[in-house]
């Protein structure tokens, strides 16, 4: 069997407790659930000469990066292997900090294509960093960065062309929504009103800021808690040990903080992290570095619907806008504690806040990430990758959670639902169509139970004369919106998933398609008064699955109907249906064809 191609990352790995380490493995991650049967993804581990992890499994090769040696030996076994096509380098310049010069040889001596993802740009570079940069992009088939800001930056201070660079947001985690009440008990935070910050402990944190600001804070809100979640970074610890994290406990005692600072001394594992994240009310990010170019630590705590406070660096300059928190200048804590205080005596504020983070931060989920990153692949390697998207599995746990026994909730809130919208046989036809497809797939019982929900909250909403009413309150009762707004769109959806249903019969009981046969007979005596634009495009649906050679005279009416509405809509630089765009347009042209 022929072996499939790989692409070999060079980056840090778990078990090494690092940042870039994580985003690498989360990458991966992400890639491989993504694709299936196109390539092989394989590690280069590195290491300073002083470590050695114990990896789950062994990593494809080594760079040790404080070792010359090492750089020649991976030069060799990369050209020596023709089966790696492709080389991708997580890039932090403090990883190569005694051997620059090796890596820069290094690059230059790979014969597969180089994609370098640079975790760090510095604006305003000396001479000698400059050049260095610019060396390593020469080698480079194309650049990576996190930021736009990063971008302009190597274009403006490095000389690089926009060509040669992508820009991919740093990857977050799509949080299945939590009640945060729960988690609070669980961590033993019952009561309290939580700040955090997270990730190696170090100067650059600037948690005093923090730990200044929490006198006022505790003083308007008690229940204040402060947690400080990560250790000190191992390079930190080797250079300068605790000093910094003694200045920081010293600096507690003196405040008589020490009941609102809560010390989470290690490394978590992702999971346990993201879980502090949504239990937390708001995030710090106090870091006192305006040339950071991302942060890992900030796009985590987004992703996770933390209302955020933050210094500005670019990345957060970037992203955070003011309806997802509040940016302060360096090193404020009166800044940071007036923030504070306005965002926690605001719960409405803070929620709607959580809601905007959520959604503003979708585009950049792993499996997003996945995606442009083997577009860039493709595109840098050519045709020796075939790559094959995974369809992802299905989801039921939203649609279920939003079915009672009588049909499915119009609205939620993130994930919770909302039983004051009521219900529509708009959304109840949508769910029929989908649970049909599902059932003829999984021939769950389970699935035929939504199957019947659905379809019985379609013959409940149908009126004496066979037509059907949209709106339905959580107590049962037909609402006035059904006489202030134009059903014809939600009668015509309606009959599209009756139609749909029939077209189940083989799949679907018996019962079922009875059903659904009776409320669509006594349905379309009622329905040639229909003008609607997509209502008519939907009845067209409904009327080609039923597939009834009674119901042709239906069809064709409708269709001339369209074609009518097209002639006189229609000009030399507008041909469509109707004098504007709206919503399902391409529907329209389905149901001509």
């Amino acid at each position: 069997m022929k072996s499939l191609p790989e692409i070999l990352f060079i980056s840090t790995y778990p078990p090494r407790e690092c940042g870039i380490a994580t985003y690498t493995h989360d990458l991966i991650q992400a890639i491989s659930t993504s694709y299936q049967d196109s390539f092989e993804i394989r590690i280069c581990a590195v290491e300073n000469s002083d470590q050695q992890h114990d990896y789950p499994t062994d990593p494809r090769c080594l760079l040790v990066a404080d070792d010359t040696n090492s750089y020649i030996a991976l030069s060799q076994e990369l050209n020596s292997d023709k089966n790696i096509k492709l080389v991708v380098l997580q890039h932090e310049f403090g990883l190569f900090e005694s051997h620059r010069t090796h890596l820069e040889a290094l690059l230059n001596s790979i014969d597969q294509p180089i994609i370098i993802a640079f975790h760090t740009v510095l604006p305003r570079p000396n001479e000698d960093h400059k050049n260095l940069v610019k060396n390593y992009a020469k080698q480079a088939a194309s650049l990576v960065v996190m930021t736009h800001s990063s971008a302009e930056i190597l274009q403006r201070d490095y000389e690089i062309p926009a060509e040669k660079i992508t820009v991919i947001p740093h990857g977050t985690h799509l949080l299945e929504h939590t009640n945060k009440e729960e988690l609070k008990r669980e961590f033993l935070l019952e009561g309290k009103t939580v700040l955090s910050t997270f990730g190696f402990i170090g100067k650059s944190k600037s948690i005093e800021t923090t730990l200044q600001a929490l006198p006022a804070i505790i003083q308007k809100i008690p229940s204040v808690i402060f947690l400080i979640i990560g250790k000190t970074h191992p390079n930190t610890v080797a250079n300068e040990g605790e000093s910094y994290r003694q200045f920081l406990e010293e600096m507690i005692l003196d405040l008589g903080l020490q009941e609102h600072v809560r010390w989470i001394n290690y490394f978590l594992p992702t999971p346990e992290l993201l879980e502090y994240l949504t239990l937390t009310d708001i995030y710090l990010f106090t870091s006192n570095d305006p040339n950071q170019a991302v942060s890992g630590t900030f796009s985590y705590a987004i992703s996770s619907g933390c209302p955020v406070i933050s210094t500005r660096i670019p990345h957060v300059e970037e992203v955070l806008t003011t309806d997802m928190g509040v940016m302060i200048d360096f090193n404020q804590p009166q800044q940071l504690a007036e923030a504070a205080i306005q965002l926690l005596e605001n719960k409405p504020l803070r929620t709607q806040m959580r809601i905007n983070s959520l959604q503003s931060m979708a585009h950049s989920a792993w499996e997003n990430s996945a995606i442009l990153h083997v577009n860039l692949f493709q595109k840098m390697a050519g045709p020796v990758f075939q790559f094959k998207f995974r369809n992802p599995s299905i989801n039921l746990l939203q649609m279920e959670r939003l079915t009672t026994a009588f049909g499915m909730l119009q609205f939620s809130h993130i994930n919770e639902p909302d039983p004051l919208s009521g219900y529509t046989i708009d959304d109840n036809a949508r769910a029929l169509i989908a649970m049909c497809e599902q059932y003829a797939v999984s021939e769950s019982s389970n699935d035929l139970v939504l199957v019947r929900i659905y379809l019985n909250f379609i013959q409940f909403c149908q009126q004496p004369n066979g037509s059907f009413l949209n709106y339905v309150s959580y107590d049962r009762q037909f609402t006035t919106q059904n006489n202030e707004v134009n059903l014809e769109d939600s009668i015509g959806r309606t009959i599209w998933a009756l139609g749909f249903v029939l077209s189940k019969q083989d799949s679907l009981p018996k019962s079922i398609v009875s059903q659904a046969d009776m409320i669509f007979t006594k349905a379309i005596l009622c329905i040639e008064d229909i003008h609607s634009t997509r209502a008519m495009a939907f009845l067209i649906k409904g009327l080609y699955y039923a597939n009834k050679p009674e119901n042709l005279a239906l069809i064709d009416l409708f269709a001339k109907r369209l074609a009518a509405m097209y002639a006189h809509e229609a000009a030399e630089n507008w041909e469509w249906f109707e004098h504007s765009l709206t919503y399902a347009n391409s529907l329209l042209l389905l149901v001509m064809l």
